[in-house]
């Protein structure tokens, strides 16, 4: 499934040059790196085969292409074609994380102390798998990651019948209760289900957005996401990307 997505090595004409390492390596080294949390330089002691810089190279060049993002897409498609995504109710989110670095899309976080991160945004379907997902500075509102987000859902193989990018009903607490929002989703057809304010808790949603919260839970796995050590927001996007596949990959092999 990789090999439909990783860009062709580059030839060498010339001749000469040391080994190019293959995809399947680099690809077990930047797991790795997502996973446990280590930096690259870290990477040449656990002896994976390429190096710390070898591995980052590639890691650049790969999210340059967006290749995460197409394998994210690719592994939906499986599980859209065993109709193992419900679609019926999916629900949006996010979390915070603590940037060890000012790069871009970080901002003060106004519930951290100000202290500078980021937040990744997240919609999964029913049972929790994700299916879209997105970074901003702390200090962005919820709200205003919502038409985005959405918009950003893929279309995604049917068991049956064509591609499928909408859901039937869309869960959200208090920070999404806006009423052009609500529009919005009802111009696309897409039922929503908004926790509002002063009227009813947050909490009056969890039999329904309990899946996304253990989500986030899953996200936390991958070590490398417990604090942002990128400068560039497309590679924390890259690594939050890597930790979506690998949970919906999970699911696959299960």
């Amino acid at each position: 499934m990789f090999q439909r997505v990783v860009p062709e090595a580059p030839s060498r004409p010339q001749g000469g040059g040391r080994r190019r390492h293959g995809d399947r390596e680099v690809l077990a080294a930047i797991v790795f790196v997502a996973t446990s949390g280590c930096t690259w330089q870290q990477l040449p002691a656990v002896s994976f085969g390429p190096s710390g810089a070898t591995a980052h190279r590639r890691f650049s060049e790969w999210t340059k292409a967006r290749v995460w993002a197409k394998l994210h897409r690719l592994v939906l498609d499986e599980l859209g074609s065993r109709g193992e995504l419900d679609w019926s109710r999916c629900a949006i989110d996010s979390v915070n994380m603590r940037a060890l670095k000012r790069g871009t899309l970080t901002g003060p976080n106004p519930v951290d102390r100000g202290k500078y991160g980021s937040k990744i945004h997240l919609v999964t379907e029913r049972t929790g798998l994700p299916l879209s997902v997105g970074i901003s500075g702390a200090n962005l509102h919820d709200s205003q990651a919502l038409i985005p987000l959405v918009k950003g859902i893929p279309p995604v193989r049917s068991r049956r019948g064509p591609r499928r990018r909408r859901p039937g009903k869309l869960h959200a607490d208090k920070g999404y209760d806006y009423s052009h929002l609500r529009r919005w989703l009802r111009a696309r057809g897409i039922t929503h289900r908004i926790a509002r304010k002063g009227v009813e808790t947050s909490q009056r949603l969890g039999r329904h957005r309990w899946t996304i919260e253990r989500t986030m839970s899953w996200l936390a796995g991958c070590r490398r996401l417990h604090r942002r050590y990128e400068r560039k927001a497309e590679h924390f996007l890259a690594f939050t990307s890597i930790a979506c596949t690998l949970i919906c990959y999970r699911r696959l092999t299960k």
